[in-house]
Formats: structure tokens, C-alpha cells, sequence
């Protein structure tokens, strides 16, 4: 019997996101699949004349290793909301940040893909309403106002959407081409499977083919970090928020912004009560320790984290509208009777910067 894969050859993925989703559509040209990109007109331009630029840390290397896109086996061009039909592709990959897709343009295309049934990856910080509809015992109704919109997803089928955790870090340098993407954590994405054989086939597929695919920047091939690892647990993904809420959002103080490991690293004791109380109650809601990762691990990995988060800079750039995972956190503790001080304390300040923002925009 044909698998999936067989059936149609390499996937043709459209992923909404040209800055963080480079990252992934890299992975997947390097494994010979087809990605098509939808963004603003200015990195469409870029793109399309020539192609995304990736550069990662790799172990046993000095500096950076730069992927050009047009060296790779996969096809990927770019285009605005208004052009892309969801029913042409295989897998949807939603890349922005969750207040983008109530903009104009992307706010129909998310129409469409709930209409076309094709199967959603979202790699956002934030978990689309219809992924927390999976988590069991999660009442996702009540969760609608940690959302800039949460009419946007009300057309989803729970079971045509996943999550993938975007745990690796990565930025746009400046003053460099927008069409350039640079990666300062290379670890991996985490992606819980739908729960159906034909779309947990294809996500195989892509895991296996990153996984073999190799580089070469002109010294021979290399391996690339930042994998595609398929899970079995709806809460494998949730481990990023222990992440968000110790590291993350307390990057945003009452009269500025700091750097994601000064926000761990400044009170050890205190970020790793944060941590463990976050990860705990996943594991309330229905997670396996084992699904979750260790504080040891993520200070570790925080080290290497200066500067402040996307979240903490576009507050400070006058945002009216941020991805509130700390929102969603304390409003499933609340639902079980529970609250952290600091949690509260970090909500509270994300909400004045908000608030601020808000009423300098009038």
C-alpha cells in the first residue's frame, strides 16, 4: 500500500510568516519539499529574486553556517495573503504572531484554510484557540479573551489543527535584507500529532527527511541542527511556556526591557519556582513530566539569550497587541483554583505596557 508520501511525491507546505517561518521552510527545501511563503510585498520581492538566507551555529564549526535557498533541493517562492489558496497545498504552517492574523488579507486567508480542511501546524508562541480545544479538560471557550481576536479561529476543526513549539531562536540582523534569517538557539521543533493516520504519516515523512538531509556549504556536507521530532502527547508543545513565563515575559520590567537571561539568570531561586510551578500545572492538566523540560536545561540554554524578547521589544516599539501566552496561563490556573504571585505580578506589567500603548495611539 502507498503511503501519503509516495502518493505525492515532495509536499507542497504554505506557511504564513516570512521572518520565523524561514527558519522551518530552510529545513524543509533542505529536504527537498516545496514552500511557499506568504508575507509583505517588500520580503515577497525579496524572496522571490533570491530565495531566504538561514544562518545557524553548528557544533565543530567556527562562526556561522549561511543555508542559501537557492542551493537546496526544495522550490520556494512567496506571496501576499490574497494570492495563496490553501487547497493547493498539503500542510499549513501558521508562523505569525497571533495578533497578525486578524489583519486585513490574512484574516480571509485563515477563512479559507479552516474551509479547505487541509491540516494546520501552528508554530506559534501562542496555542490557536482550536489546539487548546484538543487538551483534555481544557474548557477553550473560556480562553477567548487572552486572544486579540478570537473569532479569527472559530471556523476550525480541532482535529485538522496542531502545535509546533518554537523552541529554537532566531531573528532578523539589522541592517541586513529582510529575506535573511538568523538563528541564536538551534534546538529543536516539537510537533504533536494530529491523532489521524494520512496527516501523522506526512508529519513522519517530514521528521524523517530533515532528519537525513545534509548541507554543503562548500567544505562537504554537514548536518544542520534544528530537527522536527513528532510526539505522540497533545502537551509536548506546552513546554515552551514554562520557558515564556520564567524567561520571556519577565523581560518586560515597569520602566524598560532586559535581556531574557538577565530576567532567569538575576534570581536563580525565584525563576526556577516560576518554572516548576508553570510545569506543574501542565502536568495538572494532563501532561507527563516527561513531556516537559527541565529547569537545569532552559537556564542553561538562557545563558545565551541577550537580548530581549520578541514580546518585551514590541512593547517597547509601542505594540498594541502582543501574543499573551502569560494571559492563558493564569486563566487555565484560575479555572483549577490556582495563582502565582509573580505570574500575577508579570501579567499586570505586560497590561500596563498595553494600556500604555493604547492610550499614546489615540
Amino acid at each position: 500500500m502507498n503511503t501519503p508520501h509516495q502518493m505525492s511525491g515532495p509536499y507542497k507546505i504554505l506557511i504564513l510568516g516570512a521572518s520565523y517561518g524561514s527558519l522551518l521552510a530552510a529545513k524543509l527545501l533542505m529536504a527537498g519539499h516545496h514552500v511557499t511563503l506568504v508575507c509583505l510585498p517588500a520580503e515577497a520581492d525579496a524572496i522571490n529574486q533570491d530565495g531566504i538566507r538561514v544562518r545557524l551555529p553548528v557544533k565543530g564549526r567556527d562562526g556561522l553556517v549561511e543555508v542559501d535557498s537557492r542551493k537546496l533541493k526544495g522550490h520556494i517562492a512567496a506571496l501576499g495573503p490574497d494570492a495563496a489558496h490553501p487547497e493547493d497545498y498539503d500542510l499549513i504552517g501558521l508562523a505569525m504572531q497571533e495578533p497578525q492574523y486578524r489583519s486585513a488579507g490574512v484574516r480571509e486567508l485563515i477563512e479559507r484554510i479552516a474551509h479547505s480542511k487541509k491540516p494546520a501546524m501552528s508554530i506559534m508562541n501562542m496555542p490557536p484557540l482550536p489546539y487548546l480545544a484538543r487538551l483534555p479538560g481544557v474548557d477553550a471557550s473560556k480562553l477567548g479573551p487572552c486572544f486579540t481576536d478570537a473569532s479569527v479561529w472559530a471556523s476550525f476543526d480541532p482535529a485538522r489543527m496542531t502545535l509546533c513549539s518554537p523552541d529554537p531562536q532566531a531573528f532578523r540582523p539589522p541592517d541586513e535584507p529582510v529575506n535573511v534569517l538568523q538563528v541564536s538557539l538551534p534546538t529543536n521543533f516539537k510537533v504533536a500529532k494530529f491523532g489521524n493516520a494520512h496527516d501523522d504519516a506526512m508529519l513522519a515523512h517530514l521528521q524523517a527527511d530533515i532528519e537525513a538531509a545534509r548541507y554543503d556549504d562548500g567544505s562537504g556536507p554537514v548536518e544542520l541542527p534544528v530537527k522536527l521530532k513528532v510526539h505522540d502527547s497533545v502537551f509536548v508543545p506546552l513546554a515552551k511556556w514554562a520557558m515564556l513565563l520564567t524567561g520571556n515575559y519577565r523581560c518586560v520590567q515597569t520602566d524598560g526591557m532586559r535581556p531574557i537571561k538577565d530576567a532567569v539568570h538575576s534570581d536563580l531561586a525565584l525563576s526556577r519556582a516560576i518554572y516548576e510551578w508553570v510545569n506543574a500545572l501542565c502536568v495538572k492538566l494532563g501532561a507527563n513530566p516527561s513531556d516537559l523540560v527541565p529547569f537545569e536545561k532552559y537556564a542553561n540554554a538562557a545563558q545565551g539569550l541577550i537580548r530581549p524578547s520578541s514580546a518585551a521589544r514590541a512593547l517597547a516599539a509601542g505594540a498594541q497587541n502582543i501574543e499573551r501566552v502569560d494571559l492563558v496561563v493564569k486563566t487555565l490556573a484560575a479555572q483549577l483554583g490556582l495563582h502565582h504571585d509573580e505570574i500575577d505580578q508579570t501579567v499586570m506589567r505586560v497590561q500596563a505596557w498595553l494600556d500604555h500603548n493604547r492610550s499614546q495611539a489615540k
